[in-house]
């Protein structure tokens, strides 16, 4: 015949219960992917170039210190998702490069559409050479300086985000 109740344990408690089983570890976050990790550098950059030229557009200067904070979000995010591959140090400063340049050019696209009464969209969409020609007319050893330091700035979050 079968028993319907557990054996006693050995310790003589019949309350005892067995010890609850210990759950898995979680799983560790995604790093190392530099494919991910190029396509979050990509992402942030556009949205911080977004961001730049609003600024830009919205205070009529272009401010130094955000394009090194666009440098560095770009560079951190980067390291931060696709860890520690070399590549994306040297991607994030290109990228970076590129999202300061947008940045740029999209607050020179907002201030000439407040000047000609058009939508700032029509006016980098529709009127791009005159807006390239108007920030290279407007672009300084400052501007080229704060370009190079944002592009540092991206390689070296990059490298210590990944870290």
């Amino acid at each position: 015949m079968t028993q319907s109740v557990p054996p006693r344990p050995a310790g003589g408690n019949p309350f005892a219960q067995p010890p609850a089983p210990v759950p898995p570890a979680p799983p560790a976050p995604a790093r190392g992917n530099v494919a991910l990790g190029a396509l979050t550098a990509v992402v942030v950059a556009l949205v911080t170039a977004g961001i730049y030229g609003a600024v830009v557009g919205a205070t009529e200067y272009e401010i130094g210190f955000a394009a090194i904070g666009v440098g560095f979000l770009v560079g951190f995010a980067a390291g931060k998702v696709g860890g520690a591959n070399p590549v994306l140090p040297l991607l994030s400063a290109a990228l970076s490069l590129g999202a300061v340049c947008l940045g740029q050019l999209i607050g020179t696209a907002i201030l000439a559409a407040d000047l000609l009464g058009v939508p700032a969209p029509e006016m980098f969409t529709g009127h791009l050479d005159l807006l390239t020609e108007a920030w290279q007319e407007s672009a300084d050893a400052m501007t080229f300086l704060f370009l190079a330091i944002g592009a540092f700035a991206a390689y070296s979050g990059a490298r210590k985000a990944a870290a």
